[in-house]
């Protein structure tokens, strides 16, 4: 009998071990446990006393997760953000749980907080930029293995409307973004599809630039730049410079155009090759002037105002191309005789693929991205709905603000 009791008992500690181990990253951050302390020597418990320690905390854990709250910023309405505590999410077959590491604030965000953003319903939880680290998978991916940190992708696709048929996804007439038609990631803990992770051995502060960097580089790729294009950027905010950047990677002489002398020099440290403040310069002047009286080959307008949609067909070349990526917030009158005159190619162009993630990722492990200039302030969450008021009331004061949840 003493036998048998032996190996139930050892049974039991293997069980239990590699239940510890898969929970590990878990266990640390909810009872702010070392890792070593779950162990012994060997990576499992070591004596009964600490065999009987672990499962107790185990147990806590366990409990943890069927009734503890989570904490998230909220916009209850327009103007008004707190902290909330909100139900732990729970996972489902073949979904992945992450701790939310750090979260980027972008300018969907800020008109979501004023209210000017049409596709929110409050309350809301925004927050669409991540990093997060893996706390908990079903182990079919190696790439996701607990404790490796990723970017997410924060779209959604039915699978089943013409975009998602022609293989863009990113377009999907029923896409629904973290942040935007449902509630997003400025949250302690989520939960994600797998293909929507991207692992990457890349800082928290990366990993938060990565998917507005990729709207940038979708706007490049739907231009079709080549080395031998010249590209003028009009407006270098967050989704322009990933425009810079990526018309950069892609060799093209690239003119980014803004009316801040401030977001021009981090333009030029993403990559940029000519500046134009638009305020004390002549945009058509000096566009003719750097391009020989031709045009640029490419103008992309990343800002949303009437005058740079108009601008930018205007200003374009003959035969050039032209990519929208702002929403303009009242209708545009254009003169149409430019579209058929010069030949022009309009493109929208929306979110981002799978490889514009790739190739973001790319080029932050490659250190060809000004990260820590393009960030101007990391906060802990509980100071996020301060930092928003802020923002909403000065945002020429900020270039990039990021969320810490450690």
């Amino acid at each position: 009998m003493c036998g048998d009791e032996n190996e139930i008992r050892y049974a039991l500690r293997q069980v239990l071990c590699s239940h510890i181990k898969r929970e590990q990253l878990w266990i640390t951050s909810k009872l702010k446990l070392q890792p070593t302390s779950c162990f012994g020597p060997q990576g499992g418990p070591g004596s009964d006393t600490e065999w009987a320690q672990t499962l107790g905390k185990a147990l806590i854990v366990s409990f943890e997760r069927w009734w503890s709250n989570v904490k998230a910023l909220l916009f209850q309405k327009p103007g008004h953000a707190s902290i909330a505590t909100i139900p732990e999410p729970s996972v489902t077959q073949g979904d992945i749980l992450l701790k939310v590491r750090m979260v980027g604030f972008c300018g969907s965000d800020l008109n979501s907080f004023r209210g000017l953003n049409p596709l929110v319903s409050y309350p809301r939880i925004p927050g669409h930029e991540v990093s997060a680290t893996v706390v908990q998978s079903d182990g079919g991916d190696e790439s996701l293995a607990v404790g490796v940190d990723v970017a997410l992708c924060p779209y959604t696709s039915c699978g089943k409307c013409a975009s998602c048929r022609r293989g863009r996804p990113n377009a999907c007439q029923f896409n629904q973004t973290l942040g935007v038609q449902r509630d997003g990631a400025l949250t302690e803990f989520i939960v994600m599809p797998r293909e929507k992770l991207y692992p990457a051995e890349l800082t928290l502060k990366e990993l938060c630039l990565v998917e507005p960097l990729t709207v940038g580089f979708h706007a490049v790729a739907r231009g079709r730049v080549t080395a031998d294009d010249t590209v003028a950027i009009l407006g270098c905010g967050g989704v322009g410079l990933g425009a810079v950047a990526a018309s950069s990677a892609w060799g093209a002489r690239t003119i980014c155009i803004d009316v801040d002398d401030k977001k021009l020099e981090l333009a030029r440290l993403a990559g940029g090759t000519h500046t134009i403040n638009s305020l004390r310069e002549p945009l058509h002047d000096r566009l003719v002037e750097m391009t020989e009286g031709c045009g640029p080959d490419v103008m992309i307008e990343a800002i949303g105002s009437p005058a740079t949609f108009r601008a930018a067909v205007e200003e374009v070349s003959f035969t050039g191309r032209v990519v929208y990526i702002g929403y303009a917030k009242e209708p545009v009158s254009y003169e149409t005789r430019l579209f058929v005159q010069k030949e022009l190619d309009v493109l929208g162009s929306r979110n981002a693929q799978p490889e514009d993630f790739r190739a973001v990722i790319g080029l932050l492990e490659a250190r060809k991205f000004p990260v820590d200039q393009a960030v101007s302030l990391v906060i802990p969450l509980e100071e996020a709905p301060n930092a928003l008021r802020s923002w909403s009331e000065n945002p020429s004061r900020f270039k990039k603000i990021l969320v810490s949840l450690d």
